[in-house]
């Protein structure tokens, strides 16, 4: 079970976006996420005229490593820890480390 999930709120923890705060768009396999309105970079592309697409310079967002994000907790509003738990019906839900409270439900 991953600790970081699309949907879910984060705050950039190092590096240049220090203390944004994004939804992850996307996780990708190499355990980096993309968030959003976070390390957004400058993309030149060229265009392409049988797909319709035209060229120029395009803004996008990067991927992160996930160690560099930390969950959002709305209780305390600070970014917080993420564990994993079962609980007796034999679900697995993650938790925040400082208050135990559920992030799934």
């Amino acid at each position: 079970m991953k600790k970081i999930r699309k949907g879910d709120q984060v705050v950039v923890t190092t590096g240049k976006d220090k203390g944004k705060r994004g939804t992850v768009l996307k996780v990708l396999a190499t355990d980096q996420v993309i968030v959003e309105g976070v390390n957004v970079v400058k993309r030149h592309t060229r265009g392409n005229p049988q797909q319709g697409t035209p060229g120029g310079i395009v803004q996008r967002e990067a991927p992160l490593h996930r160690s560099n994000v930390a969950i959002f907790n709305p209780i305390t509003s600070k970014p917080d820890r993420v564990g994993i738990k079962t609980l007796e019906d034999g679900r697995k839900v993650r938790f925040f480390k400082s208050n135990n409270e559920v992030v799934d439900v």
